[in-house]
């Protein structure tokens, strides 16, 4: 059950007056009101509505950014870069292995196998032939297949075609390679690699 509010009779009224009257307010920028009674909230003004511009005719998308130019993995072959090296063997046997005048003396074929399974076969191949005293090998990577390429980073076509000249290159067999140049169509063509070897010492 509540109670019912009582209000002040005038006596009461005229004493809370003069006692008011007496105190410091702690807040004087509060108005004092009646006990019992809450202060008055002055009342907001609306805050008027800022007028947007209009929009101009646009179409979705039209300020995407346009793609990246795809990157052109296979813009220089492998036999264009190893046509940059310079000739370290003799420029006269150099010019009958370009011509396939020079038959290779062993080869090696890494068609179907992975880069990791490669890698190991090839410096083995290579290091073996050295050290036989055999100066020309053949190394045949095939000319990688053709399919399709829609992800987002290209796919380089023949992996180990690109990959062996850097092997050659590179690691131990560095130390036993004279050569590598790209091999004439009667023996594969841009799908092997001739490998000029050092003479043993």
């Amino acid at each position: 059950m509540s109670r019912k509010r009582r209000h002040l009779r005038p006596e009461e009224e005229e004493l809370w007056k003069k006692v008011a009257d007496t105190a410091t307010p702690l807040f004087p920028e509060r108005k004092t009101t009646k006990p019992g009674l809450q202060p008055t909230r002055p009342k907001l003004k609306p805050t008027p509505a800022i007028p947007r511009p209009p929009l101009s005719p646009f179409l979705i998308g039209q300020s995407a950014v346009a793609p990246a130019a795809r990157l052109d993995i296979s813009a220089v072959t492998p036999g264009q870069e190893l046509a940059r090296h310079p000739v370290r063997m003799d420029s006269k046997a150099f010019g009958k292995l370009r011509r396939g005048k020079l038959a290779p003396e062993a080869r090696i074929d890494l068609h179907g196998m992975t880069l990791a399974q490669a890698h190991p076969v090839l410096v083995g191949f290579v290091l073996n032939a050295h050290g036989a005293g055999k100066r020309l090998v053949l190394v045949i990577t095939g000319k990688g297949k053709t399919g399709s390429d829609d992800g987002p980073v290209p796919q380089r076509r023949g992996v180990l075609k690109h990959q062996v000249p850097q092997w050659l290159h590179s690691g131990p067999l560095r130390s036993v390679v004279l050569q590598v140049t790209q091999a004439h169509l009667k023996h594969g063509g841009s799908g092997a690699y001739y490998v000029y070897l050092k003479r043993r010492r």
